[in-house]
């Protein structure tokens, strides 16, 4: 199927990803209530994607949200919340469009990136974050 045929499409489906490695980093899923302990309490740089499953862009930048939290295992932690499913988080911090990946360092958020990015783009913010 043609990339602008898949957009069209009214049943989105996960891109799929170069993961044949079953070993390797996933991001963590978290919900509201696991929210302050895995990513607020961190002491590691955190960045959690927001996302939803009938979000075509969240799918798009699924694959690049996994390559971060296999790349950068054990210095960045990589985690994804469902917004459907975890409404309050979302509020809290005024996400009003999905995808929106928040950064978070010593508990407080730094950064954002809203819809879709490529690749680089993320880490030039998590390099600027681990340096900083």
């Amino acid at each position: 199927m043609s990339f602008i045929k898949s957009l069209l499409n009214n049943n989105p489906t996960p891109q799929p990803t170069n993961n044949d490695d079953p070993n390797r980093p996933q991001p963590i899923r978290i919900t509201d209530a696991e929210f302050a302990e895995k990513i607020l309490q961190s002491d590691k740089l955190a960045l959690v994607d927001l996302w939803a499953d009938w979000c075509r862009p969240c799918h798009m930048i699924a694959p690049t949200i996994e390559k971060l939290a296999a790349e950068y295992d054990g210095r960045v932690v990589v985690a994804k919340l469902n917004v459907d499913e975890n409404p309050a988080t979302p509020g809290r911090y005024g996400i009003m469009g999905i995808p929106t990946v928040l950064f978070f360092k010593n508990g407080e958020e730094v950064d954002r990136i809203v819809g879709v990015q490529n690749y680089p783009a993320f880490v030039n913010r998590i390099e600027r974050w681990l340096g900083a």
